[in-house]
């Protein structure tokens, strides 16, 4: 009975790794597909079927190199006022970069927020996975500080402004565009909640999908961003750092699934894009600075990032007490920080902070425990563009876990502790000059939580992750 018992075991477990490994390919799959159908034209070949040179890989143009495409495309200039086009197309970095998405067009609303919002609608299936994390760690957590920080962007660009700080717009077209974009995010958020139905983690009501808390905090980051980015770029980090607190706070408020805080932070920079698209298409260059030619989606040329990790664990190896009780491991879930500073082109210095459970199966078909793991590594990193837009990374990392006690089949493992190593490979899509997507496959090998066990683990990490880039 016992053999059948552990077969049975063995079956659900490979089964259920089976399952979560064909979700996140989907996952994977969806979200760059996504961003290549949403590219506008200007990010495509030429008709000649040549690639304009700023998008060209590293191997095949050097990094300051222009070309007579980047005359060509200046000619998107020409709806600006002159003061405006000469101000812009005198830009060092422009000179550099070239002019990746031709001022406002509609395919920019797409691609800035179609990352966010595939991934939100992917997530969906692994909501549960992510909830279990947060009762893991913070099942009490009750904090109304994301009932005001949604707004913060807005009060900083409205107290800039009245500080007679220069902005993209002027009052008149900077009203016109935020009232636009609160219209169009207000619209959409309540015409999903109303249609969709989905009851909200602790059960208040059936209004979950998407967060309307994390659509405002993003529309108004995407709103300081698009009027004070070019004063500096801390300020895109700041604001979007802001807005990606706030939904974390409705996870950690038990108000709202991963999901809805994804989707809602597409919403919201969606919401944004069309407004400010409209009111471009009313106002012309009237109250437009020159001095802040709008061309927010010039891709920045930094590799830096700060990110907010995301992924679901697939153990290769079976929890050991000690030599005689083993059990078998299912999936989990890892949350988290990451972030690396290059002060070269290709490689960096950075860290990683997670919190991690996986579930463990015990006497039962089903895995009602789970071992859960806290850890800080630090490390290389390496990136390789592929073109303005995308690029490869791998890193090489080691720090320290910490585990807590856990009580598992009557027996009870104590705290403990050890070092740690990883390495990991990924995918990077830089949306804009502000923030980009990563999808990452990192592996990590771990100390034995007990004593009496000599056995490493081995955990396969599989995720996306939404970095704010420096």
């Amino acid at each position: 009975m016992k053999t059948d018992f552990l077969q049975k075991q063995d079956y659900l477990c490979r089964l259920e790794i089976t399952n979560l490994t064909t979700e996140m390919l989907g996952r994977i799959i969806s979200v760059p597909l996504a961003l290549i159908l949403a590219l506008p034209a200007g990010s495509q070949s030429l008709s000649d079927g040549s690639a304009p040179s700023n998008l060209l890989p590293w191997w095949q143009t050097g990094r300051h190199a222009t070309s007579s495409s980047d005359s060509s495309d200046l000619s998107d200039l020409s709806d600006l006022s002159p003061t405006a086009a000469q101000s812009y197309s005198q830009s060092p970095q422009n000179i550099r970069t070239g002019i990746e998405f031709p001022k406002m067009r509609l395919g920019r609303v797409a691609v800035v927020s179609a990352p966010l919002i595939a991934e939100g609608l992917v997530a969906k299936k692994l909501d549960g996975r992510f909830r279990g994390l947060r009762n893991d760690y913070i099942p009490d957590f009750k904090k109304s500080a994301d009932d005001y920080l949604q707004y913060s962007p807005l009060a900083v660009m409205v107290g800039l402004k009245a500080l007679g700080v220069e902005s993209r717009s002027s009052w008149e077209r900077m009203a016109v565009s935020d009232a636009i974009s609160a219209v169009l995010m207000a619209g959409i958020v309540g015409t999903l909640k109303n249609t969709t139905n989905v009851t909200r983690p602790d059960g208040s009501d059936d209004r979950s999908f998407p967060s309307g808390h994390t659509a405002t905090a993003f529309m108004t980051a995407t709103m300081l961003t698009k009027e004070y980015g070019s004063v500096s770029p801390w300020i895109g980090v700041g604001a979007y750092s802001v807005a990606a607190a706030t939904g974390l706070m409705r996870v950690a408020n038990n108000k709202h699934w991963l999901s809805d805080v994804l989707t809602g932070a597409g919403v919201g920079i969606l919401a944004t894009e069309a407004g400010y698209w409209i009111t471009d298409l009313i106002f012309k260059d009237k109250g437009l600075s020159a001095t802040y030619a709008d061309y927010p989606d010039d891709v920045s040329p930094s590799t830096s990032f700060l990110g907010l990790y995301l992924g679901v664990n697939l153990p290769l190896c079976d929890y050991d007490i000690d030599e005689t009780n083993e059990f078998r491991t299912s999936t989990g879930s890892t949350a988290g920080l990451e972030g690396a500073w290059f002060p070269w082109r290709h490689f960096g210095i950075g860290g990683r902070f997670t919190a991690t459970n996986t579930l463990i199966f015990t006497d039962d078909d089903e895995a009602k425990n789970s071992f859960d793991a806290v850890s800080f590594s630090g490390g290389g990193y390496f990136s390789l563009p592929l073109s303005s837009f995308w690029s490869a990374g791998a890193k090489l990392l080691g720090g320290y876990v910490r585990y807590p006690k856990l009580s598992l089949a009557g027996k009870t493992v104590p705290s403990a502790g050890g070092f740690t190593f990883g390495t990991g490979m990924s995918l990077s899509f830089k949306v804009n000059s502000s923030y980009g997507m990563k999808l990452f496959l990192d592996y990590n090998l771990l100390p034995p939580h007990s004593k009496s066990s000599y056995e490493y683990m081995n955990m396969l990490t599989l995720g996306t992750s939404f970095v704010v880039l420096l």
